[in-house]
């Protein structure tokens, strides 16, 4: 009881990660925090898109629920009054923090990052935020643009530093300041990186030899694709790299030494980002409060690099909704750690060789939105209770269900039938199901397929995730009174996921197995 909660959140970070089991990632201090973690390894965002899966995960509620499938609605006007993770620590007596990108900014976090109801400070956002879509990459022409491929010399950028270094700067002067003040904090840490543009130092290019660095396995659109499933990747295609490539709309596939060069530039940035978590942890070694916080390292969701003809996030496909998530316990996922234990020691990938394998690791299917209450739970505070089914006027109450119950892992042991329940009521007595959706505006790729406004919506597609299979129902939606008509059927998709686990073979039109 009475721990500290560090909350770390990524952007557009799949799990290429050495715990994942990815033999290129170079992440030390990710994978040590794995070793004394548990780890999930099917864990899926509601929504493959920032502020939609945010706004979620920081509710513990749906998108349907949120209503917000866009950028440009404040839940709390626009739905209900719902309390979020860090207000309801706040409420709790603690000191709640908020670093980089946690909430997405503007409207859908009331442009404030939801403070003060959130917050007990007003958030901090790097400086150095705003020059992110600047033309500080230098091209072959010794000129500057706004690339997307965009490894940078740090000293020659705007202020000499990047967004994610300030963030862990200053995370770790609110941690000094917090061993000072001795109050129980809250402090989550949102990264930027990996989201393009893959703007990061480019001595990480060199952990990456792109002679070394594959194709996506399945570079290909899927011959049955419905067309209505396909994000045409737009915001990539604004980056002046890829203007200049002159690629064919909505399919044309990049040139494959680009596509290597995009990968190579996802895994430094994530390499980048490593270095960052491995500083910040290291802090937390420092000030003496490793042995009294518990660490959850997520992502809002994941991106394709390649897969399916695709990039980016906005589809409901597993590289798009799949995310890392750990949870890091002292005395629960590792023995008990004594005061001033030294577990996170900094780890330089450019020397650190050798990887660290999972505390404990769980296959289940689990949910983004489940964070709220397994958190909460860890914490010692009472469990939001499960939401009704309409809960529009309900200020507190989840629609995840604490994941603490799959935490009972001996190290090294994978978890992977259905563990114990207490509570039956808040499990599923049918196997774990992840449900992600995505809306279109169209049947067909067009120019705001990727991110359509609310009011442009036309096309919902429901995505559920067993550890079988992925089916995906793409229907009929009516934006202004937010209804799915679950009978009027625009596209299916579904993946049988022991022989098809990249979900290239759609069989959803396939009579043999009677869907």
């Amino acid at each position: 009881d009475g721990m500290n909660v560090l909350f770390i959140i990524v952007d557009d970070l799949r799990p290429v990660l050495g715990c994942y089991g990815d033999k290129i990632a170079k992440s030390p201090n990710i994978d040590q925090l794995a070793s004394q973690s548990i780890v999930f390894s099917n864990a899926y965002a509601q929504q493959a898109v920032c502020a939609p899966s945010r706004v979620s995960l920081l509710t513990g509620r749906r998108p349907d629920t949120t209503r917000l499938y866009d950028f440009y609605s404040y839940w709390r006007v626009h739905a209900g009054n719902f309390s979020t993770l860090p207000q309801y620590f706040k409420e709790n007596g603690y000191v709640t923090l908020s670093v980089g990108k946690v909430f997405h900014p503007g409207v859908s976090s009331n442009y404030s990052d939801d403070y003060p109801y959130s917050w007990s400070i007003p958030p901090f956002h790097p400086s150095a935020e705003k020059h992110e879509n600047d033309k500080t990459c230098r091209g072959k022409d010794g000129k500057l643009y706004a690339n997307l491929v965009c490894p940078v010399d740090v000293r020659e950028m705007p202020g000499g530093t990047l967004p994610d270094i300030q963030s862990t700067e200053e995370a770790i002067n609110l941690l000094n300041l917090m061993k000072t003040t001795r109050q129980k904090f809250f402090l989550a840490v949102g990264y930027h990186k990996p989201h393009i543009p893959l703007r990061y130092p480019q001595e990480f290019l060199k952990l990456y030899p792109l002679e070394k660095i594959p194709l996506a396995p399945d570079p290909w659109v899927p011959e049955k694709l419905p067309a209505v499933a396909y994000n045409p990747w737009m915001d990539i295609r604004q980056r002046e790299d890829v203007q200049a490539l002159n690629v064919s709309f909505p399919y044309g596939p990049l040139p494959e030494d680009f596509q290597r060069q995009i990968r190579q530039s996802y895994y430094a940035a994530v390499s980048y980002l490593d270095v960052q978590v491995g500083l910040l942890l290291n802090a937390l070694d420092n000030v003496g409060l490793s042995n009294n916080t518990i660490i959850v390292f997520t992502a809002d969701h994941g991106w394709s690099l390649g897969e399916h003809g695709e990039w980016a996030k906005y589809s409901n496909f597993d590289v798009a909704t799949r995310v890392p998530l750990m949870f890091y316990v002292p005395g629960m996922t590792t023995s008990p750690v004594s005061q001033g234990a030294r577990l996170f020691p900094f780890l330089d990938p450019f020397s650190h060789t050798g990887g660290s394998a999972p505390r404990g690791q769980s296959k289940e299917v689990v949910e983004l939105l489940s964070l709220f209450p397994t958190l909460a739970e860890l914490a010692g505070l009472q469990v939001p209770p499960a939401c009704p089914g309409t809960s529009f006027g309900v200020v507190l109450c989840t629609e995840g269900t604490s994941l603490v119950h799959y935490f009972n892992v001996t190290e090294g042991k994978v978890e992977g039938g259905r563990a114990g329940c207490d509570d039956t009521e808040r499990c599923f007595n049918e196997e774990p199901v992840a449900f992600s959706q995505y809306p279109r505006p169209a049947d067909t790729p067009q120019w705001n397929s990727d991110k359509p406004k609310l009011r442009d919506i036309r096309v919902m597609g429901y995505s559920m995730r067993t550890s079988d299979y992925r089916y995906t129902l793409w229907v009929h939606f009516d934006p202004s009174s937010f209804t799915a008509n679950f009978s009027h059927v625009h596209a299916g998709e579904l993946y049988m996921m022991e022989n098809d686990p990249n979900q290239d073979y759609n069989i959803y039109n396939n009579n043999s197995h009677g869907w």
